[in-house]
């Protein structure tokens, strides 16, 4: 990993002396991995296409104000973060409406195994969580990363990282033990 981080600070340094391959090879580096994390967040391939290269833009107008160039991995994966977080509020405004009904014809589907409806509740509870609770327990269990990596990429304590992974669980018991009841 400190192998990376030192390829990450030479060629960061060198695109801020003005040698323009080096952001060709930050670019060639991590812009699949800035579209995989993108479409991990939305689920759309071309939107995620679209967010990774808006991320490029921002990460190289904004590249001079990264303060320790070892920490590229990190800080541009917060903005692809951000990216997708604006484009996830802007769709789901739209689609609030059609995602519950989606959700409630589902529901009403009988040949749904049993497995099957618990996922799907499973998955509704994660999405109804706060955004910042849903990144975490995303990280956490989908991605395999640890508390300090989230704590890292989130820009948040680690001990932030642990409540809100522990509230996260809290409200996932307590949203599936209600549906239970109906």
């Amino acid at each position: 990993m400190k192998t990376d981080q030192s390829i990450d600070e030479k060629l960061v340094e060198a695109y801020l002396s003005g040698d323009q391959k080096a952001l060709a090879a930050l670019v060639k580096r991590w812009h699949k991995l800035f579209c995989d994390k993108a479409y991990w967040l939305v689920k759309d391939k071309d939107a995620a296409k679209d967010i990774a290269q808006d991320s490029w833009t921002v990460i190289i107008s904004k590249i001079e104000s990264l303060k320790d160039p070892k920490q590229f991995k990190f800080w541009a994966y917060r903005i692809v973060c951000n990216k997708a977080t604006d484009w996830l509020r802007i769709k789901s405004k739209s689609q609030k409406q059609s995602i519950s009904y989606e959700f409630e014809i589902k529901k009403e589907d009988k040949d749904y195994s049993e497995n099957e409806n618990l996922k799907l509740r499973l998955s509704n509870a994660i999405k109804a969580l706060p955004y910042n609770q849903k990144m975490v327990v995303q990280l956490f269990y989908i991605e395999a990363y640890s508390l300090k990596q989230i704590s890292d990429l989130l820009q948040i304590s680690i001990g932030t990282a642990k409540s809100r992974l522990f509230h996260a669980r809290e409200k996932l018991k307590t949203e599936l033990k209600n549906k239970d009841k109906y």
